[in-house]
């Protein structure tokens, strides 16, 4: 049987990064729009913030859902959650792309299925609606 679902959440993290990038707001913001554009998907907005004394904390909403981080500068650490849907959004290509852009030396990473067609009562062969569009919402 195919298992199709709404969408794919990578929940990741990255061990061992440059910790100045990490706790440049600015840096982070842009990576993880970047990111967005590298996985084909279309950007909404962003919110980003700089903790005092360290740490940077933001969301770059997209049609197809949202890219989140929380950084830890101080050991080189980050959680990442790249939830991407529609068949034309890619969340592995934004984690590798995020993995160079932070000089990540280690990560781990699961991903989830999002909204499984079975589970929800729809019909295998339904047309995803992000498949007209590229986005997510109706």
């Amino acid at each position: 049987m195919v298992k199709k679902s709404l969408g794919r959440h990578l929940i990741a993290e990255f061990y061992d990064c440059d910790q100045r990038t990490l706790d440049d707001v600015q840096f982070v913001e842009q990576k993880m729009r970047d990111a967005a554009i590298v996985a084909g998907a279309t950007i909404i907005g962003s919110s980003f913030h700089r903790f005092l004394p360290y740490g940077v904390s933001g969301v770059v909403v997209i049609s197809e859902s949202h890219l989140t981080i929380h950084t830890w500068p101080e050991y080189g650490y980050a959680a990442i959650d790249l939830f991407t849907c529609g068949e034309d959004t890619n969340p592995w290509r934004a984690f590798d792309y995020l993995k160079e852009a932070f000089g990540a030396r280690r990560t781990q990473v699961v991903e989830h299925t999002r909204g499984d067609y079975n589970a929800i009562g729809i019909p295998i062969d339904s047309p995803h609606k992000a498949i007209k569009g590229g986005v997510c919402s109706a």
